[in-house]
């Protein structure tokens, strides 16, 4: 009896294996889940060897999709040495059990295959995937502090090719169907799902078996080349993190470069660099990233649906918000005061529907989906209503009270302010418990956060549709309550300041920048507050109560009109959208400079806290990580100060 599998056999002696999980969305490899599989396999083996079976078809009986990987619950539990390698072990065995069957396997993918999805369907001899949208195929482990433990590492190099199943397992990259079918991770493609189980009949009948990755592939893992493409991979990987914080990305190069050649050898090698891994700080931290970042989706209201969307102001944020919601696939109407301020917002969101989309008629499908309402028609059609001006409050006050009245029943208004009370704000309405906020953050399609803002008016009812219209875009929604600056600014704005201040006393901009960068912050704070803009850095540090000197630099530079990024010119010099930064002066403990650079965050996060403007220290974390970037392999502000590490 197994509770997460079905097996049965047909007239035609083939066995269908469907893993369909009780209670679950989605499938994942549990301990319990590959106890049973266990099981099945010895059965399976016995049957083979009976003449009673002529192949088998591994499906999955989700809408969601195949395997979603292992099951990260249970990680914590394994990170034990001796438990983990016993784990890893008894996976390697099951699988290499599955390959050695004398009877092919054929494995059919729909929706999700990760991780140690997609590890087993590695160990399965051909592989069918459904070619749409929803496929996603890959090894998301380096999220996660880790690698494929299950023997992905060797079965995709013997697939792909080393150059192509490295960059994919480094760099934890999704792949849709018709990619992984040129990566030859898989064998063949079907258009529909309920066309698996038939191209899984005829590849078992017809015996069919993938091929490995070709000679010239191969070739860049034997000898001396091996160890050239290694270190190339480090380059690319110092690139984008550095080995103390993230060291995954750096343990699986050096496992290939003493194994690559041989894909065998590279999954016997696996558990003994991926053991310390799981063990380590930095998973242990981005697993709890991950938690709270799932947490997040569960706070929405159940059953509100968007499908229109107007949008007030097409200046960066407004614009931006607009075109995200049209590549998410909302009608938006864009107003502003005349089209010449409108099209700019709309030249900006044709760049991103042409970089996110693949077809031209998906682009052009978005196009019209965003559509420029100078007269605002569409408020009396929309569900959501977001502001997007100018940070001034009668500004503000002055649009929402000409709203009111032409708003349909049940829409949801919202403003984006970064920094003003909402209590202000809705001192303009009649029914002040309408209005929310929702606070997005630049870029917007890049940056998931959004801040559901909640003022002493609103209801859960209210503050609940906010949080499932920013799911239903795809962005992460923290609750928060209405103060000056909400979260992410109040915490940032310190942080920022005291980097400028210190400018402002001599100190190297580029110093400060690089420090903050070795304490693993994306971007330093000059550098970020040129990105965000001098002229809003100075509003919202007014808003919220910090002094801009006149006679400072800071001031002057706003006044001169050189505001950062945007106008070519701000503490750096900008050239075609990058810093140009001078050489940072030696310093002994650049990574020291950073945390001091950081304690002004970390103390203001605290701060927020007990003032209760979140709700607890998770929160506050991965609304921090989300919206400012803060190191994630750290947990977070508050984690990283409770660790001694901030």
């Amino acid at each position: 009896m197994t509770t997460h599998w079905r097996f049965e056999t047909d007239f035609e002696k083939i066995g269908w294996l469907t893993m369909d999980s009780p209670g679950a969305s989605v499938n994942v490899l549990s301990r319990d889940a590959i106890g049973e599989l266990e099981a099945l396999v010895e059965r399976i083996e016995a049957m083979a060897a009976a003449g009673d079976l002529v192949g088998v078809a591994l499906l999955s009986g989700k809408q969601s999709g195949f395997i979603a990987g292992a099951d990260v619950s249970e990680f914590d539990g394994m990170s034990e040495p001796e438990v983990l390698r016993e784990a890893l072990g008894r996976a390697h065995k099951l699988f290499a059990r599955i390959e050695a069957l004398k009877v092919p396997v054929v494995a059919g993918i729909h929706g999700f295959c990760l991780g140690g999805g997609l590890e087993l369907a590695l160990a399965c001899h051909y592989r069918i995937a459904v070619n749409d949208d929803k496929t996603r195929i890959g090894f998301p482990e380096v999220n996660l502090g880790i690698f494929p433990g299950f023997g992905g590492t060797g079965r995709s190099i013997r697939q792909a090719g080393p150059v192509d199943a490295m960059g994919i397992m480094l760099t934890g990259r999704m792949l849709r169907a018709g990619a992984a079918r040129g990566l030859n991770l898989v064998d063949r493609l079907v258009r529909h799902r309920d066309m698996l189980a038939w191209e899984a009949r005829k590849a078992i009948l017809q015996k069919r078996r993938s091929v490995g990755a070709g000679f010239f592939k191969r070739l860049m893992a034997m000898g001396p080349l091996r160890a050239q493409v290694a270190g190339k991979m480090r380059a690319e990987a110092g690139r984008k993190a550095r080995p103390e914080h993230y060291p995954a990305p750096y343990a699986l190069i050096d496992l290939f470069e003493e194994h690559g050649n041989d894909w065998r050898a590279m999954i016997a090698g696996e558990a003994e660099r991926f053991v310390p891994l799981m063990g380590g700080p930095t998973a242990g931290n981005l697993r709890r990233v991950f938690f709270a970042s799932e947490a997040l989706k569960k706070q929405g209201a159940k059953g509100a649906k968007f499908a229109r969307v107007h949008v007030i102001g097409a200046g960066v944020m407004g614009g931006d918000i607009a075109a995200w919601c049209a590549y998410r696939g909302m009608s938006v109407t864009l107003q502003d005061l005349d089209m010449g301020r409108i099209e700019p917002a709309l030249k900006r969101a044709k760049k991103l529907f042409e970089k996110r989309y693949k077809k031209k008629r998906e682009v052009e499908a978005a196009l019209l989906r965003l559509e420029a309402d100078p007269e605002g028609k569409g408020v009396g059609r929309a569900d959501v209503i977001i502001e997007a001006v100018v940070e001034k409050l009668a500004v503000k006050q002055a649009i929402f009270s000409e709203l009111e009245d032409r708003l349909k029943p049940g829409a949801l208004l919202a403003t984006n302010t970064s920094s003003i009370e909402l209590e202000r704000i809705a001192e303009a309405l009649k029914d002040k418990g309408r209005l929310i906020g929702l606070h997005f953050f630049n870029p917007v399609a890049q940056l998931p956060l959004v801040e559901v803002i909640r003022s002493t008016f609103n209801s859960d009812e209210q503050v609940g549709k906010g949080a499932a219209f920013a799911l239903a875009i795809g962005k992460s929604p923290v609750v928060v309550k209405s103060a000056p600056g909400f979260l992410v600014n109040r915490v940032l704005m310190p942080y920022m300041l005291g980097a400028v201040e210190r400018v402002e006393r001599g100190e190297s901009k580029e110093l400060l920048d690089a420090a903050a960068i070795a304490f693993g912050m994306p971007m330093g704070p000059i550098e970020l507050m040129d990105t965000v803009g001098l002229d809003v850095g100075r509003s919202v540090a007014e808003e919220l109560g910090h002094s801009v000197p006149p006679g400072s630099r800071f001031a002057a530079l706003v006044e001169a009109g050189k505001l950062g990024r945007k106008s070519g010119e701000g503490f750096y010099k900008w050239v075609d959208g990058k810093a140009q930064k001078g050489e940072a002066p030696p310093h002994e403990d650049l990574a020291g400079l950073g945390r001091d650079l950081v304690k002004p965050l970390v103390d203001m996060t605290e701060q927020v806290v007990a003032e209760g403007v979140v709700a607890d220290a998770g929160l506050a974390d991965i609304g921090v990580i989300l919206g400012t970037g803060f190191a994630p392999f750290l947990g977070g502000p508050l984690k990283a100060r409770a660790d001694g590490r901030a």
